[in-house]
C-alpha cells in the first residue's frame, strides 16, 4: 500500500489499484453536483480530477471520527523527580472546520495542567487536539472536548486550555470581516476555584487574566 498523508484507512475502506483511498461513486458524484451548482463544469480538464481529490482530503479532515483521544493518555510517567508545578505545551497550531459552514478554522491552542501523581508526554496533549480539531466542531465545544479529556484521564489539580482562532466562514462569507481572533478557554480544577492559580497559568500562556 503507498504511503497515505491521512489517517490508515478503517476496516471496510477500498483501496483503489493506484493505493489510494477508494472513493464511492455517490460521494464523487455528490460533488460534482456541488461543482455544476456553484456554476462550473465538473467534466472540463481542471475539474475532472477534483471530486476524488476533495473527497480523499474531506478524508483526511475528518480523521478525528476514527481516533480515540482518550488513548492518547493512556501511558503515564510517575518517575517525575518530584515535579509538583504546571505543565504547558505552549501555541500548538492546528486546523479545523466549522459544522456550520464546513469552512477552516485555523489557530493555536494552549494546554496547560497540573500534575497530582503522574505525567503524560508533551506530545500527547497535542494529539488529543487534533483528535478533536479533526472533526467537524465549534471552537467552544473543542475547547470543553480537549480540557474535560485531560481532566478526566489524567486526574490532575487542575486543567486550562485556551484557543486563539480565526474562522473562514467570518473572512470569506458572511460579514467578511478579516483579522479577527476569537478566544475562548476552560478552566478545571485549581484553575477554575483558585484566582492566583488562573492568574499564573494565563502569564505562562502569555495571555492576560480578565
Amino acid at each position: 500500500m503507498a504511503n497515505q498523508t491521512h489517517a490508515e484507512p478503517e476496516d471496510g475502506d477500498l483501496i483503489a489499484e493506484d493505493g489510494k483511498l477508494a472513493v464511492p461513486d455517490d460521494v464523487a458524484e455528490a460533488i460534482r453536483t456541488l461543482i455544476r451548482w456553484s456554476g462550473d463544469d465538473p467534466a472540463r480538464e481542471g475539474l475532472v480530477d477534483t471530486p476524488r481529490r476533495v473527497a480523499r482530503a474531506w478524508r483526511e479532515y475528518c480523521s478525528g471520527y476514527g481516533d480515540d483521544p482518550a488513548r492518547h493518555l493512556s501511558r503515564v510517567f510517575e518517575e517525575v523527580g518530584g515535579y509538583d508545578e504546571i505543565v504547558l505545551l505552549k501555541d500548538i497550531p492546528f486546523q479545523s472546520h466549522c459544522e456550520h459552514h464546513m469552512a477552516p478554522i485555523t489557530g493555536r491552542a494552549h494546554i496547560a495542567y497540573l500534575p497530582k501523581d503522574h505525567v503524560v508526554g508533551i506530545s500527547k496533549l497535542a494529539r488529543v487536539l487534533h483528535a478533536y480539531a479533526r472533526r467537524l466542531q465549534v471552537q467552544e465545544r473543542l475547547t470543553a472536548e480537549v480540557a474535560d479529556c485531560i481532566w478526566t484521564h489524567l486526574e490532575p489539580q487542575g486543567v486550562a486550555v485556551v484557543i486563539e482562532a480565526t474562522h473562514g466562514c467570518m473572512t470569506s462569507r458572511g460579514v467578511r470581516t478579516p483579522g479577527v481572533v476569537m478566544r475562548t478557554s476552560r478552566m478545571m480544577g485549581v484553575f477554575r476555584d483558585d484566582d492566583k492559580s488562573r492568574k499564573e497559568v494565563l502569564a505562562l500562556m502569555g495571555l492576560t487574566a480578565a
